[in-house]
């Protein structure tokens, strides 16, 4: 599966895991102590959903549009949005300046989330391969002194930049799974990086395509004896015999405490929201670690 994020940007897994995101984010700043984001595969920080790639897809309408249309529309119950708010409210700060009012136009990136969201004592390291797309998000930081872009394989974050000097740090794994074997190389460089960083926070995000592969991954992970692993899943559709795009993933590792909690209200709502023939459906599970 090549899940190349401009082709993507602001659809269903989008909107999942930048809730989670904000989320993790934010009760990691109850804390006053520096933070240190690490964002391994970053792309490039913004998304023209006007753009040639967004336009071939228009996976966006069946997203982050939906979203807003239920806000606008006051269909969000009130303890989701008050939940899901700060993530909103970059959306629509992205796109204050479309020409057409209330019209979506831009879609930010992991990274542009997190910037948004930090602190003046927050750093962030985003991490970019492709070197288009590098020169891209530095332009886009040009200046930010809080924020790094590097051109590097990501995959190399996960041993040379941990530990991080502030000791206190988030690691959002997010690849394009382009290439066979990503969910082997999440599996290993989970382990890899908490052997040097075991006191940091993980988000790793996978596609829910091949449902075997995802059992394995989940398995695999078990194996790995890292405690505190707390596995959430959104999924639009019932599974097939074929192979399709049904849903989201993400592993966080290490937890905030309220996250179970939150995403307990928030997923059945987008689940939802986003469900096709109401075949939408969510999990919420330990993989390692109490259960609570």
């Amino acid at each position: 599966m090549n899940y190349r994020h401009a082709y993507h940007a602001g659809n269903f897994a989008d909107v999942f895991k930048h809730i989670v995101l904000s989320r993790v984010l934010l009760y990691m700043q109850r804390k006053d102590s520096a933070l240190r984001v690490i964002d391994t595969h970053a792309g490039i920080g913004r998304y023209d959903l006007g753009g040639v790639e967004a336009g071939k897809t228009l996976e966006w309408r069946g997203g982050i549009e939906q979203v807003l249309e239920a806000k606008t529309n006051g269909s969000i119950p009130a303890n989701v949005l008050e939940l899901i708010a700060p993530y909103l409210d970059i959306i629509e700060n992205e796109n204050a300046s479309a020409k057409k009012s209330g019209h979506l136009r831009y879609y930010p990136g992991s990274p542009l989330i997190t910037r948004r969201l930090m602190r003046p004592q927050d750093r962030l390291s985003a991490l970019e391969l492709h070197p288009q797309d590098a020169k891209t998000l530095a332009a886009l930081f040009e200046g930010d002194y809080q924020t790094r872009i590097t051109e590097l394989n990501g995959w190399l974050a996960l041993g040379a930049h941990l530990p991080p000097k502030e000791k206190r740090g988030l690691v959002l794994v997010d690849p394009p799974f382009e290439i066979a074997g990503e969910f082997d190389r999440l599996g290993d460089g989970l382990l890899k990086a908490h052997r040097r960083f075991a006191t940091g926070t993980y988000m790793l995000w996978y596609p829910v395509k091949d449902r075997r592969e995802v059992n394995r991954f989940i398995s695999n992970l078990k194996e790995t004896g890292v405690p505190k692993i707390l596995r959430l899943e959104l999924s639009v559709r019932a599974p097939s015999a074929e192979e399709r795009f049904d849903g989201t993933g993400m592993i966080v590792v290490n937890p905030p405490y309220l996250l179970q909690e939150e995403m307990t209200k928030i997923s059945p709502w987008l689940a939802e929201l986003f469900g096709e023939n109401n075949q939408g459906n969510h999990r919420i599970e330990w993989v390692n670690g109490e259960q609570q």
